[in-house]
């Protein structure tokens, strides 16, 4: 059977643990620090006891301790701190780059040859950490928003129409914030583009909204962030990988040439099967488009660089 790591015992780890154990897809690992350790136990013996209810035998284990995660098939990062109201994601740089780098390095020396999913924010960021930490091949990191943010235009544009949200096509791709670039010309309504069922005045509607989806939730918690709708995100990736099932999905990937970039990660249609990212597909855009997609690179380098030159210094090892 196949074993899941999953990094950080809070709301969005916990959800996506009890998601992977109610589709069956394998033995999961829930590990947190040692101070929480008791809390990430009971959380994984709720899940336990609930097999029975939701016809799961596979076994979920409470931990502080990376040994139980040894050669894990999938590691996925969820660690790190949440945005609160007014915190943008560039702000949570200095303390979850270091999380996320003292994470990858145990998952190196325990699981060398898992699948790595991160979605620790600000998450293109720390994709990156992960991946120039790690020294893995690029299909084996892999960002989880592109499939979080398709999630949202597709429900806002499904309830603007008053139609079901499993009709909906469409994709997200850039970065995951403010300046992601939602592909209205690739959305449609069972093969119908929406521009002809929607006027362009609420097709920009839902284009804002979803780039303010994750701080709309956040307002409306008053403490915390989104974590039903990412732990639905992040499990459909890794069935994907586990089942091969080869599924398209906007993922931040490691580009080398893709759209014209070197060295940077970014939401991008990609083939998620067995061995992570099997391929990048190819895109056309329209001038527009490409010129939107350059915003999305200008923040994802501005963060990156903040890293490189060590403006994050403020960071401190959580998971330990």
């Amino acid at each position: 059977m196949a074993k899941i790591s999953v990094i950080g015992s809070g709301f969005t780890g916990t959800t996506t643990a009890f998601m992977l154990a109610m589709k069956g897809l394998g033995d999961i690992v829930l590990l947190d620090t040692q101070a929480n350790e008791n809390p990430t136990k009971g959380k994984a013996l709720d899940i336990m006891e609930a097999g029975p209810l939701t016809r799961s035998s596979v076994r979920v284990t409470g931990t502080s301790d990376y040994q139980d995660t040894l050669d894990s098939d999938v590691v996925v990062i969820t660690a790190g701190i949440a945005r609160k109201p007014g915190m943008s994601r560039n702000e949570l740089c200095d303390i979850n780059a270091g999380i996320v780098t003292h994470v990858v390095r145990q998952v190196v020396q325990h699981s060398p040859n898992s699948t790595l999913i991160i979605l620790s924010n600000p998450v293109d960021i720390m994709t990156y950490v992960a991946f120039k930490e790690s020294g893995f091949k690029r299909n084996r990191i892999i960002g989880q928003s592109g499939v979080l943010d398709s999630a949202r235009f597709r429900y806002f544009v499904a309830s603007e129409l008053k139609v079901s949200a499993e009709d909906v096509t469409g994709f997200v791709l850039g970065v995951h914030g403010d300046d992601m670039v939602p592909l209205v010309r690739y959305c449609s309504v069972h093969g119908i583009p929406i521009q002809q069922l929607l006027p362009e005045a609420e097709i920009e509607k839902i284009m804002e909204r979803t780039r303010q989806a994750g701080s709309e939730i956040v307002n409306l918690l008053g403490n915390g962030s989104a974590y039903y709708a990412p732990a639905a995100a992040l499990t459909e990736m890794i069935e994907s990988i586990l089942l091969d099932k080869h599924r398209v999905m906007p993922c931040i990937v490691h580009l080398e040439g893709e759209l014209g970039y070197q060295d940077l990660v970014l939401n991008v249609p990609a083939v998620i099967g067995r061995q992570g990212v099997e391929k990048i597909l190819p895109i056309d855009l329209l001038p527009e488009e490409e010129d939107l997609i350059e915003r999305s690179v200008a923040s994802i380098r501005r963060g990156i660089d903040a890293v490189l030159e060590g403006k994050t210094n403020k960071r401190c090892s959580l998971i330990s």
